[in-house]
């Protein structure tokens, strides 16, 4: 019996399959792909752009402002579904592809599932070389897309219509793989695009899929039943995996029983709520003192869903020399860095499992004096964002938000500052609300990636806000998507903390003992027009509702006009560069000095920096 084709091309044939995917979330089956986000150009118009058309009411299609700023997007998209739901991004050949590197590079350090669907030079080279082209004379086959590789966990490159039916199943296989999660790149050449091949119709029939959850392996799990029945001051880590891995319940009720203190990663704020006794605090450069102490003394770190980058462990010197450490996680690569005992499982099956055959239970002075500890961050946190007759600062921004926010209104912040004043002062109301882009440090993110969670938001919960903390520079980097959050009525509540520049990093400077150098407006010295940007009006220009506030006292009543309103509000408030920031809860953080300078004082800084590295580990 001849199988049944249809014939179409190779870009109806993506467009097609992608729109049969379903996935099962809660007992509700949904389309995998939300639809996607684009930009054409002569790359991707003619073909996929055609085909785009044909499902505009499935796998509906935003038009984007800025290709980096559509995959900040889909990245923001991606987290808020947990990673069970993803966009694509559609881009032309050449610059257009080539300005998503950076929300792929995202993508990629974060682990995040976005399908890139980007235009190529034309296969046959008959009309080469073409416009935006980029020729190298010993490779022909050598290109933009290519530059994709370093920050794909998948790549492939169409040559011929038929590798559509390997190259789709096995990008989304790697998008939704708990372990090797990340960006998908497909490139599509101009000519393939539009060739046309006789496709198995059961290829497009529709398949629901579901995230594998795997077991870990007896042996590895009785080695750490061991190990933690020994601990005398256990400690667990809690990374963003726990929520990936719909694993907070089981977090919390391995918590429970234990009676372990638990702390949280930048990615893992909103595993616990703030309030709830075994959330010691968050851990780390931007951490808690709370969590940092007992960090230093604990002698088992039970490590789940964290990939324990160099903020989570102070570099390397957040934790006693002789700890063990208990790697839990669903990625080999994370589960066994710096010597951790090795544990390759899903935490939804495995806390469970660990906590049945230990039988354990952590002294009861030991997390006494770690909720303890808790209790004085609590204090601090508090008068850090208190209100008062103070210069304006982040922290007070957040406090003020904080206090008036409704639970499942989620914040966004990203790169600069704001990321560290959010992690040490933000009280989570709800699990999961909580989204700080700290694993590629994007400045751009916070508007882009809080318009893709809007999106994401209203397919889930639309009565909840989407909020975002924004310095000006970010504001000024990337800006474009409040014209897209108001022409597709996503609204978004958009805090613009203005400080006159790079205030984090002229921060940093100092602390090295230099000169504040082009990084503050004011200390820039080719600024020699000091122009203030009026952000209020530049937000109104494109469709915003906007307004200014001149103290913190006076930020609640915008909030409460932003939170009222049924569109776009961004709100403007100066914060001071020097004065006001979170100085306690900071571990150790390796940074590069100079060995060799004139400056006394960068010399002396450099010493003094050196001096302390001495609780560095040197695990692998």
């Amino acid at each position: 019996m001849a199988t049944e084709t249809v014939t179409l091309t190779t870009a109806q044939a993506v467009v097609r399959y992608l729109n049969a995917q379903f996935i099962e979330i809660d007992g509700n089956r949904m389309r995998l792909c939300g639809g996607g986000f684009g930009i054409f150009g002569h790359g991707n118009v003619t073909c996929l752009g055609e085909a785009l058309q044909d499902v505009k009411d499935t796998l509906p299609l935003y038009r984007g402002q800025n290709e980096q700023g559509m995959g900040f997007a889909a990245a923001g998209y991606a987290k808020t579904w947990m990673r069970r739901r993803f966009m694509f991004c559609s881009a032309s050949a050449g610059p257009g592809t080539a300005n998503l590197l950076t929300s792929a590079a995202l993508a990629h350090a974060n682990r995040l599932p976005v399908l890139m669907l980007c235009g190529d030079t034309f296969l046959t080279r008959l009309p080469d070389p073409v416009l935006q082209q980029l020729e190298h004379f010993g490779n022909p086959t050598f290109g933009v897309n290519d530059a994709f590789k370093a920050v794909s966990r998948f790549w492939d490159r169409i040559t011929h219509p038929a590798q559509v039916i390997q190259s789709l199943p096995a990008a989304l296989a790697t998008m939704l793989d708990p372990a090797d999660c990340g960006p998908a790149f497909i490139g599509l050449p101009q000519d393939v695009q539009g060739w046309t091949y006789d496709y198995p119709v059961s290829f497009f029939e529709e398949r629901t899929h579901r995230i594998r959850s795997q077991a870990a392996d007896a042996s590895e799990l009785a080695d750490a039943v061991a190990l933690l029945n020994t601990a005398e001051r256990p400690m667990i880590i809690a990374g963003g995996g726990v929520q990936y891995g719909d694993a907070v319940a089981e977090l919390t009720a391995f918590a429970e029983a234990t009676q372990i203190p638990v702390v949280e990663t930048i990615a893992g704020r909103a595993n616990l709520l703030h309030d709830h006794p075994l959330n010691i605090g968050p851990i780390g450069v931007t951490g808690s003192d709370s969590a940092n102490t007992i960090a230093q003394e604990a002698d088992l770190v039970l490590a789940v869903g964290t990939r324990l980058q160099d903020f989570t462990t102070g570099s390397w010197t957040a934790f006693a020399p002789d700890a063990k450490f208990i790697g839990l996680n669903v990625g080999r690569h994370d589960a066994a860095k710096h010597l951790s005992l090795t544990v390759v499982g899903d935490a939804k099956l495995t806390l469970p499992a660990l906590q049945a055959a230990a039988e354990y239970s952590a002294p009861k002075d030991w997390t006494a004096r770690a909720q303890g500890e808790r209790a004085k961050w609590n204090a601090y946190v508090a008068d850090n964002t208190r209100v008062g007759n103070r210069p304006n600062s982040y922290a007070q921004a957040i406090g003020v938000v904080n206090d008036l926010c409704s639970p499942r209104d989620r914040v966004v912040a990203a790169a600069g500052g704001l990321p560290a004043e959010v992690t040490a002062n933000w009280k989570t109301l709800d699990i999961g609300t909580v989204d700080v882009e700290f694993g590629f440090s994007c400045m751009g993110y916070e508007i882009a990636g809080a318009w893709g969670a809007r999106i994401a938001q209203m397919e889930r919960e639309p009565d909840a806000q989407t909020i975002t903390f924004c310095g000006d520079g970010s504001y000024l980097l990337m800006n474009s998507d409040i014209y897209s959050s108001v022409l597709t009525q996503k609204k978004m509540i958009v805090l613009v903390l203005d400080n006159g520049g790079f205030a984090v990093i002229n921060k940093l400077q100092n602390n090295v003992g230099q000169d504040s150098f082009n990084n503050l407006i004011a200390d820039t010295p080719t600024a020699t027009n000091q122009v203030a940007v009026d952000f209020e009006a530049h937000a109104r220009a494109m469709g915003a509702t906007a307004e200014t506030v001149e103290r913190a006292s006076d930020l609640g009543e915008a909030f409460k006009r932003a939170v009222a309103a049924d569109q776009t509000y961004v709100i403007v408030m100066k914060v001071d560069p020097y004065e006001g920031w979170t100085t306690e809860g900071h571990t150790w953080w390796e940074v590069g000095t100079p060995h060799i300078t004139d400056k006394a004082g960068v010399h002396e800084k450099h010493l003094e920096w050196e001096s302390t590295r001495e609780r560095q580990r040197r695990g692998v």
